[in-house]
């Protein structure tokens, strides 16, 4: 496995379960606004953890996160998870500490048997391109 972290400790921030409707899907009932589909979001920081010391452990502000999270509502729909996590990504890279982010994008009702479908996506700033 790639270690992405060459090495250093990290701390990593979690806003876990975040509920928001959202205008999301490609198929045909996904697609009325006056039906969103429910999605579960959680999310994962990580930052160098001599940064956060060296700062003297000055938060990294996850209401951000969580504001942009809750502001899909109003992004119109959506077709792909991904794009959604995309939008949350360049959320997590708004605090220039946070070196990786995981998000993960749930559909919880989607299916009877499961607790949801969903993505995860893992993105380094390194290899991220900020919203034009």
């Amino acid at each position: 496995m790639k270690d992405f972290f060459n090495g250093e400790d990290h701390i990593v921030l979690a806003l876990d379960d975040v509920s928001v409707n959202v205008s999301c899907g490609l198929h045909p009932w996904e697609r009325h606004p006056e039906r969103p589909t429910r999605l579960i979001i959680s999310v994962r920081l990580f930052a160098p953890l001599a940064t956060a010391r060296a700062e003297q452990m000055k938060i990294i502000d996850y209401d951000k996160v969580r504001n942009r999270i809750l502001a899909l509502e109003k992004d119109g729909h959506i077709d792909l998870l991904e794009t959604v996590a995309d939008r949350v990504v360049d959320a997590c890279f708004g605090d220039k500490r946070v070196v990786a982010c995981q998000v993960c994008v749930r559909k919880p009702d989607i299916y009877n048997e499961t607790r949801g479908a969903g993505i995860n996506l893992f993105r380094t700033r390194e290899r991220w391109s900020p919203p034009a």
